[in-house]
């Protein structure tokens, strides 16, 4: 059960808890039925943070997980991490970069060229990023709106900031929970400067087209003299879907933004690229929108880090999430629960949605029970989409490398102790 555009004011608050506690960067925190505890004052607060703690504490204490996400680990440990493998990618007696020369200069031009693009230049946040982006192209073809999905991240995630900072207005192909069709493209009825394609679309499920249908919804952006821009924050796990490599994905395309702290395991940081004259001109806008930082070498090491390290296994991330992913599927279907779905099955990318008819507190209660008592961590947080449904939830699922260590039987097992728990709380 994807997730539709009327629910887009409720996967604001759900996208928040995943990017919190599955991409390094917590904001709100979901309480019974997936409101925001933090709405409720300073014991809502306080309840929310003795909820995160226990729930980290388990996850550190875990022995089996999906993934190690790189937030759960001490900045002691990060630190320590990061001095001891920053040598094997940069030379690491240069001097730092001052305003994006140096360490980060390398990086741009490394990414670009992974990506088939003469320049590139980066950004310390990828909606930074994208917004310079799609500002720069509407100069330029003159037309300063932009055809993207309703679930896209400047839609949901950016409080408006395409209008409100730059100007912009947007108009909607589609509203069903995919990317949009090359007949849609066409139909669509009235101009736009600008195709934005989320790939993949993360909160309908991680979900992408087909090769055809991707090359088809650029063509059809083409026959209307607009320009295409790919916000690839997760970019880095599409080839194996698309059986296709970075470059020829990308140079499907005007421009292509990707991040470094989704996939990769970076600290923080994003990419533009694109031609020379847009990425000169994104430079100019970069400084006025705050972001010429001083230095940032450390969110460079760690991009590079990940480039060399995260980004050769992602192809088998993605090959046992259908592993899990089925697992899981069977699991629920031996189990007592009344409906469950696992979505896209098969998962498009590493990441996917597992979605079960009991409230968020429910669940959530459940998975960290679990995690301490048989320190296995099967699921992450849990959210209730919005538009007042209650007693409905989901989850994301992200197997990287410590999940490639489960077998389907023990995904399924794991599934029995998980439902056993449910049952439990929810009797």
């Amino acid at each position: 059960m994807g997730e539709t555009s009327e629910q887009a004011g409720g996967i604001d608050r759900a996208d928040r808890v995943h990017e919190a506690e599955q991409d390094g960067e917590k904001l709100h925190e979901a309480g019974p039925d997936g409101e925001d505890v933090h709405a409720a004052g300073p014991d809502g607060e306080k309840t929310a943070q003795a909820a995160r703690r226990r729930r980290l504490a388990a996850w550190w204490a875990s022995e089996r997980v999906m993934v190690r996400a790189p937030m759960d680990r001490p900045m002691g440990e990060r630190l320590a991490a990061l001095a001891a493998d920053a040598g094997s990618v940069y030379d690491v007696d240069e001097q730092p970069d001052l305003y994006g020369d140096g360490i980060v200069a390398e990086l741009e031009r490394r990414v670009a060229a992974l990506l088939g693009f003469p320049a590139a230049v980066f950004f310390p946040t990828g909606t930074m990023a994208q917004q310079v982006a799609l500002r720069c192209w509407a100069g330029r073809t003159g037309n300063s709106t932009v055809a993207l999905h309703p679930l896209a991240h400047p839609e949901v995630h950016e409080a408006g900031a395409l209008s409100v900072v730059s100007g912009l207005r947007t108009v909607h192909p589609t509203k069903e929970p995919r990317l949009p069709t090359a007949g849609e493209i066409q139909d669509l009825a009235e101009p736009f400067g600008t195709l934005m394609l989320e790939l993949p679309l993360r909160d309908a499920g991680f979900v992408l087209p087909s090769w055809d249908e991707l090359v088809a919804a650029v063509d059809a952006a083409r026959e209307r003299d607009a320009v295409v821009h790919v916000d690839g924050a997760r970019l880095w796990e599409c080839a194996p879907h698309f059986g296709r490599p970075l470059a020829e994905i990308a140079g499907l395309a005007d421009s292509v933004y990707v991040s470094f702290y989704k996939s990769l395991n970076g600290l923080s940081g994003a990419v533009l690229a694109g031609p020379p004259e847009l990425v000169e001109e994104a430079r100019v806008w970069r400084h006025r929108y705050g972001g010429q930082v001083f230095q940032q070498y450390p969110a460079a090491l760690t991009a590079l880090l990940g480039l060399e390290r995260e980004l050769p296994k992602l192809p088998s991330y993605v090959a046992h999430a259908r592993v899990v992913a089925t697992a899981l599927a069977e699991g629920f279907a031996a189990s007592a629960v009344p409906w469950f779905r696992v979505h896209p099955e098969p998962p498009h990318t590493h990441q996917f949605q597992v979605w079960l008819p009991y409230a968020p507190d429910v669940l959530n209660e459940a998975a960290v029970r679990q995690a301490e008592e048989t320190k296995t961590a099967l699921f992450r947080v849990w959210s209730a989409p919005a538009a007042g449904i209650r007693g409905l939830s989901f989850t994301e699922v992200t197997v990287a490398e410590p999940g490639l260590e489960w077998t389907a039987e023990e995904v399924r097992a794991a599934v029995e102790e998980f439902v056993t728990r449910v049952l439990e709380a929810h009797s």
